[in-house]
């Protein structure tokens, strides 16, 4: 199952597709040049159960490490994971 992404400099999202639907998502607004808020994510019952939120999270710190940014999340699911994993996720956390 692939991840997809894209960023327009000003917001972007992670999100799976499955048929061409997005069955999961998870989306992001930059406040600064820094900075991303995760403001929501999301995930179909199609796929609930799976880790799809665990995985959305992981490949938007991985992006996150490669561009030098750091979270500042409002999404309480987001903030919940990167709070559990904080000793994975400390290099991100704002």
């Amino acid at each position: 199952m692939e991840i997809k992404h894209i960023d327009n400099g000003k917001n972007g999202k992670f999100f799976i597709e499955i048929d061409q639907k997005e069955e999961a998502e998870m989306t992001y607004k930059y406040i600064d040049d820094n900075t991303i808020d995760i403001d929501h994510t999301e995930v179909k019952e199609a796929l609930k159960g799976q880790g799809m939120g665990y995985k959305l999270i992981d490949e938007a710190v991985s992006f996150m490490r490669k561009n030098n940014l750091k979270a500042a999340p409002t999404c309480s699911y987001a903030k919940a994971i990167l709070e559990k994993k904080k000793d994975e996720y400390q290099d991100v956390i704002k």
